[in-house]
């Protein structure tokens, strides 16, 4: 049970890389799988792999913090958002960013494989908070 006075927050990052010069998936591995651990060991996030698995020259990754704090989690983004536009051996192509306030978070029973039940207005209400979150970490009201 979490209790209701615990702050927290998730913080998402969606993004696309453009590999130069892999030829093959092995080549297209290798690169995504240093840029993993590297994340992951100076950031201290999740990492994946999510998309275009077998095209060779484009990685879909994602990547996941939590944090008490919003401004430290959105600065952890940003960080990293720098890192990738610097990466010698990839281009950052799209990228987009979400925090979410763990009261906007559905909260869930499992289905019977191990999947959130959530529904519509669940979602509605998670996409909702995200935008609030937003406008807070750049300035505006919310």
């Amino acid at each position: 049970m979490i209790l209701a006075s615990t702050v927290m927050f998730v913080a998402l990052l969606q993004f696309e890389l453009l590999i130069r010069g892999a030829e093959n998936l092995k080549d297209k591995r290798r690169v995504v799988r240093s840029l993993k651990d590297r994340l992951h060991h100076d950031h201290m996030v999740s990492v994946a792999e999510v998309g275009a698995l077998d095209e060779h020259r484009r990685a879909e990754m994602a990547l996941s913090l939590v944090s008490t704090d919003v401004a430290y989690a959105a600065g952890v983004l940003d960080r990293i958002v720098e890192r990738l536009r610097e990466h010698r051996e990839a281009e950052l192509g799209r990228c987009t960013r979400h925090i979410v306030h763990r009261d906007d978070l559905p909260e869930s029973e499992l289905d019977d494989e191990g999947r959130p039940e959530w529904s519509d207005a669940d979602t509605g209400d998670m996409l909702k908070g995200i935008d609030r979150v937003e406008r807070e970490i750049d300035g505006g009201a919310a």
